[in-house]
C-alpha cells in the first residue's frame, strides 16, 4: 500500500506513475494528492490541451479509459483526473459495502480499468478519486491495481493523532506550536484535516514564519476563548477549584450554540476515561503514562493531580452523571430542563 508522504516525494521529483487510485475516508490526503498533480505535472500553456477532469456522476469508466489511451498534443503527458469517482457505477461494485455482485469470468466483460491496468498508455496519468469510502482489498480490482500502479488508502486520524498531525503540519510551513493550543484546536475542529488545514492557515497568514501559535493566537484569529473552553473546565475540575469552574460552566451555560452540551458531555467523559485509565497505569513515570494514555507528556502532571482528587469509586459515579445529562439532555425524563441548567447540574454532582 502507497504511503502519503512517499507519493508527495516522488511527485515532487517529477517521478509520475500512470495510474493514481486514491480511496478512504479521509478526503484531505487524497485532496493534497490530486491537488498537487493537477497544479504541478502541467505548466499553464499545456492544462489547456492536455489536463482533463471528470466527475464520476457525469460520465463512464468506458469513456474515462477511452481518454487516457489518447496521446497528448504538443507535449510529454497528459492529466486526466477523476473527481467523485466513488459515484462510478462500474466499481461501486468493488467497495464491499453490501454492493458488490459476483465478478464476471469473460474477458470480454472485464472491467475497462482493470484491462487498462494491463497496458496502460506511460505518457498519461490518470487520477481516481475515491471519496469516503474504500475499494475491498479482496476484490479482483484492488489487487489489480496495488499491483500495477498506486493505490493510496486515505485513512481518518485517531482523535488523540489529531494534535501530533498539527503540529507536523505547521512545522512545514515553518512554524510551530505549543501543546495546549494544539490540544484546543483537535478538540474544537474534530478530525476533519481539512477543516483544521484551513483554520490553521489563517493563523500562519497573520503570523511571521517560524512564530509559535499559542492560545492567545488561536483567541485572535479563530474565536475560541483562551478562558472559557473545555480544556480550563477540565483544569478547573481537575483541581476541584470550584469558582474557575463555576464562572466556566455559567459561561457555557450562557452560550450553548457554541459550546454545546453534547459536545462538552463527550469531552469530560473522554477526560475521566483517562483519568480512571491513570488508575491502572503501573509505572506512573511521565513517558509510561503519556504512552499508555495516548497523549503529549505536557499533559500527564493534570491527569495525575485528577486522578488525587477521584478514585475510582467516585470516577464510577461521574460516569453515572455523565450518562444521565446525555440522555436528559435527549429528552430521556425530561420535558423542560435547559441544557445549560443540565450542565450545571451535572457539574455541581462531580465536584460534590
Amino acid at each position: 500500500m502507497a504511503d502519503f508522504n512517499d507519493i508527495m516525494l516522488d511527485l515532487k521529483r517529477k517521478l509520475y506513475k500512470p495510474v493514481y487510485f486514491l480511496h478512504g475516508e479521509e478526503s484531505y490526503f487524497i485532496d493534497e494528492i490530486s491537488n498537487y498533480i493537477e497544479q504541478h505535472v502541467l505548466d499553464e500553456t499545456e492544462k489547456g490541451f492536455n489536463q482533463t477532469v471528470l466527475y464520476g456522476r457525469d460520465t463512464d469508466l468506458g469513456s474515462i479509459i477511452s481518454l487516457a489511451k489518447g496521446f497528448p498534443m504538443m507535449g510529454e503527458k497528459q492529466v486526466v483526473i477523476v473527481k467523485e469517482a466513488q459515484t462510478l457505477k462500474e466499481l461501486s461494485k468493488s467497495t464491499g459495502d453490501g454492493e458488490e455482485v459476483k465478478e464476471k469470468k469473460s474477458s470480454s466483460d472485464k472491467n475497462p480499468l482493470i484491462a487498462y491496468l494491463e497496458n496502460p498508455q506511460p505518457s498519461t496519468v490518470l487520477v481516481f478519486c475515491f471519496k469516503y469510502k474504500k475499494l475491498d482489498a479482496r476484490s479482483t480490482l484492488a489487487k489489480t491495481i496495488a499491483k500495477k500502479a498506486v493505490l493510496f488508502e486515505s485513512k481518518k486520524l485517531y482523535d488523540n493523532k489529531i494534535p501530533d498531525w498539527i503540529n507536523g503540519y505547521l512545522k512545514d510551513k515553518k512554524y510551530s506550536i505549543n501543546p495546549k493550543a494544539a490540544a484546543l484546536l483537535a478538540e474544537y475542529l474534530g478530525n476533519d484535516l481539512s477543516k483544521i488545514a484551513n483554520e490553521v492557515g489563517k493563523l500562519c497568514l497573520n503570523l511571521p514564519e517560524n512564530s509559535e501559535i499559542t492560545i492567545d493566537h488561536i483567541q485572535q484569529n479563530i474565536g475560541i476563548s483562551k478562558d472559557f473552553n473545555v480544556f480550563e473546565l477540565q483544569d478547573a475540575l481537575s483541581k476541584k477549584d470550584v469558582l474557575k469552574t463555576n464562572r466556566i460552566v455559567q459561561y457555557f451555560a450562557a452560550n450553548t450554540k457554541e459550546n454545546p452540551l453534547i459536545m462538552t458531555n463527550a469531552s469530560l467523559y473522554n477526560y475521566f476515561q483517562k483519568v480512571l485509565l491513570y488508575h491502572f497505569v503501573p509505572d506512573k513515570s511521565r513517558g509510561s503514562v503519556a504512552s499508555a494514555l495516548g497523549m503529549n507528556p505536557f499533559f500527564v502532571e493534570g491527569y495525575e493531580r485528577a486522578a488525587r482528587n477521584y478514585n475510582t469509586a467516585k470516577l464510577k459515579s461521574i460516569f453515572g452523571y455523565l450518562h444521565e445529562c446525555d440522555a436528559r439532555s435527549k429528552g430521556v425524563d425530561n420535558v423542560s430542563v435547559e441544557d445549560g441548567d443540565l450542565l450545571k447540574e451535572m457539574v455541581f454532582k462531580i465536584l460534590h
